[in-house]
């Protein structure tokens, strides 16, 4: 991994940071707080959550954490799996259903 450089409001190269900032903005502002930390408390569960719980479409529906720590591959092999074992259950059920 290595750390790029790009220059400020950029969207080729800022274009990620800047969606997770509006995106932690806009979950923020939902909110009144009357204490700062509120405020930290409110944004280090939506770093949470961010990470360890919300899947990503564009890293193949896992969290990043997962991603990260290199479960994401067995993760979507756990899916595949799961989901052709259902397309045969199905099929087989379809077949005594129709006979």
């Amino acid at each position: 991994m290595s750390h790029v450089r790009g220059a400020p409001l950029h969207p080729q190269t800022q274009g990620k940071i800047e969606r997770w900032h509006q995106t932690l903005k806009s979950r923020v502002l939902l909110e009144n707080y009357f204490l700062p930390g509120d405020l930290e408390q409110q944004i280090e569960a939506f770093i949470e959550h961010y990470n360890h719980r919300r899947y990503h479409e564009s890293l193949e529906n896992v969290t990043p954490a997962d991603a990260y720590f290199g479960r994401a591959t067995a993760i979507i092999q756990r899916r595949e799996r799961i989901k052709r074992q259902t397309i045969e259950h199905r099929r087989l059920q379809h077949r005594k259903h129709a006979a």
